[in-house]
C-alpha cells in the first residue's frame, strides 16, 4: 500500500506540473517582475494597436494547433485556475510576491547570459547589478530593492539570441501543454531549460525539482488570475488573437 501511495502521489504531482506549465502558454513567456518587465505579456500585447493585416503567420499546421490551443484552454480553466484559486486565498500576498521575486532572481543567469550572446552589454551591466543587490540586500531575491533603485530586468532568452543572429521564427507551433510557440522558439525554450539555474540544482531529483516547478508557476499565475481571460474576452477568434499577438511580441522582442 506504501508503493501505490507513493505513486499514486508521484503520478498527482506530475498532473499538477504539467498544468503548472500552461501559465507560460497564457499569460507571460518568462517569469519577470511586473517593475521590470519590458517585453510585457500576451495579453498587453493584444491590446496594443496593430493591423492584423500587417501579421503575417505561417501556419500550415492550423488544424492541429487549433485543436491543442483548445486542449490548453481546458486545462487551463478546469485545472490550473482553480488550483491557483485556492492557493492564493490561503497564501497571503506579500508572502507570494517574495517567492514570484525569488525566482525572478534566480532566473537572472539566463537573462544575462542571452544578453551577453546579443552584445547587449549595458542590459548585462543592470541585469548583474540587479543580481547582486537583490540576492543580498534582497535576502536571496525574496524582495526587489533594485526596482526601487530603477534597474529594469531584460526579457532575454535563447529564442531571441537566435533571432538576433538571423534565424527566422519558422513556422508556428502549439505545444501541448507548453502552449503557443515557433521552430525557433522551442529550440529556445530548449537552450533555457539547460542554462536556467534550477535545472541544475534539481537535475538529480525529478520529484523535488517537479514540486518546486509546479509551486513556482501556481505562485505566479496565483498573481495574475484573470489576465487569459480579459485577453479573450473581447475577440471572436481566441486562437487567431493569441497566435498575431503571441507572433508580434516575438518580432518584437527581437528588434529590441
Amino acid at each position: 500500500m506504501g508503493a501505490i501511495g507513493e505513486g499514486a502521489g508521484k503520478l498527482l504531482l506530475l498532473v499538477l506540473l504539467t498544468a503548472s506549465l500552461l501559465f507560460g502558454v497564457f499569460v507571460s513567456v518568462p517569469a519577470v517582475s511586473a517593475a521590470g518587465s519590458e517585453a510585457g505579456s500576451l495579453a498587453e500585447m493584444l491590446n496594443d494597436e496593430y493591423d492584423d493585416d500587417d501579421v503575417v503567420v505561417a501556419d500550415p499546421l492550423e488544424a492541429y494547433n487549433r485543436l491543442m490551443f483548445t486542449f490548453n484552454d481546458r486545462l487551463y480553466f478546469w485545472v490550473l485556475k482553480p488550483v491557483a484559486t485556492g492557493y492564493g486565498k490561503v497564501t497571503p500576498e506579500p508572502l507570494r510576491i517574495g517567492i514570484r521575486n525569488f525566482f525572478t532572481n534566480l532566473s537572472a543567469p539566463v537573462r544575462m547570459l542571452n544578453c551577453l550572446l546579443q552584445g547587449k552589454f549595458a542590459a548585462f551591466g543592470q541585469e548583474l547589478s540587479r543580481f547582486l543587490l537583490n540576492s543580498t540586500v534582497g535576502i536571496a531575491g525574496l524582495m526587489d530593492p533594485a526596482s526601487y533603485d530603477g534597474m529594469k530586468t531584460y526579457d532575454e532568452d535563447f529564442s531571441q539570441t537566435l533571432g538576433v543572429y538571423g534565424l527566422g521564427n519558422g513556422c508556428y507551433l502549439v505545444w501541448p501543454v507548453f502552449g503557443p510557440s515557433t521552430i525557433r522558439g522551442t529550440v529556445g525554450m530548449v537552450g533555457d531549460y539547460f542554462t536556467d539555474p534550477p535545472t541544475w540544482i534539481f537535475m538529480g531529483d525529478f520529484t523535488t525539482g517537479a514540486a518546486v516547478t509546479a509551486g513556482e508557476k501556481i505562485n505566479t499565475l496565483s498573481l495574475t488570475i484573470g489576465d487569459y481571460e480579459d485577453m479573450i474576452k473581447a475577440v471572436l477568434d481566441p486562437y487567431i488573437a493569441v497566435r498575431n499577438a503571441f507572433y508580434q511580441q516575438q518580432l518584437r522582442k527581437v528588434e529590441q
